[in-house]
């Protein structure tokens, strides 16, 4: 069983002195905008007072591993004019469009009782998996995608189209989801290599599941942004996670 932090004044004005102090010394890596820091340092907070040390630390992984991937060809996804806006620094929507959802399953954690906790880590670890696969497989498919297709109708279309799939950007997110949940294990948040199995599979389903909303539901909504669409992916691997947990509770580990 995971142990939370303890819940008290002290601890929470602790988290928000180590991230501050963290923010001000990061802030020059290219990696956010400057207000992207200041987001950063609230959810480094929200994750440092629910989780500890062991929640944020699985953040910091997953924007690092993020931010290298998308450096990946850069020269020539930007030849190719596909790649990400700010020279790949992420801003607030970017962060809390990946970890809103994750970040409320935390602050859940704290208030639940304790045989529910590994529930919710599960569907944690399972939002950043599924966001990280999204990030492995669209930076790569982008650059090294040989055939491109829409999801709903495999007709071939171009790299960087909303819906858009390939079999090496598909690869690439499950490594990705994978990848994120060995994080996981490794810092104790989820307990088993079944688990970890589990999220990372439900990583890369929900990863496809993105592609689909891409390719129909988004390409007629304009409001349906990218960040709506990031957070609606990681809600559904969450989710899906917990109810596989729900009816398989010996996964958990």
């Amino acid at each position: 069983m995971v142990s939370l932090p303890p819940q008290d004044p002290l601890h929470w004005l602790a988290a928000l002195a180590i991230n501050a102090l963290l923010i001000a010394l990061a802030q020059r890596l290219p990696l956010l905008t400057r207000a992207g820091w200041v987001h950063a340092g609230v959810l480094g907070t929200l994750l440092w007072g629910s989780l500890g040390w062991r929640g944020w630390l699985a953040v910091v992984a997953y924007l690092g591993l993020g931010s290298l991937v998308t450096k990946l060809g850069f020269r020539r996804k930007r030849e190719l004019g596909l790649e990400e806006g700010r020279g790949g620094r992420r801003g607030p929507e970017n962060v809390w469009g990946s970890a809103l959802v994750g970040t409320v399953l935390a602050l859940l954690a704290t208030q639940v009782p304790a045989g529910a906790v590994q529930l919710l880590l599960a569907g944690f670890a399972a939002s950043f998996a599924a966001k990280l696969g999204d990030t492995f497989g669209s930076e790569i498919g982008k650059r090294w995608g040989r055939h491109t297709v829409l999801i709903t109708s495999l007709r071939p279309v171009a790299p960087g189209t909303e819906g858009a799939i390939s079999l090496e950007g598909t690869a690439a997110s499950l490594l990705g989801s994978l990848l994120m949940a060995l994080v996981m294990l490794a810092l104790g948040l989820i307990r088993s290599w079944p688990l970890a199995a589990l999220v990372g599979g439900v990583g890369l389903v929900a990863t496809l599941a993105e592609s689909v909303v891409g390719a129909t539901l988004q390409r007629r909504w304009r409001w349906l942004t990218n960040e709506l669409v990031n957070g609606l992916q990681t809600l559904v691997a969450a989710l899906l996670t917990m109810a596989v947990l729900a009816g398989r509770g010996p996964l958990a580990g």
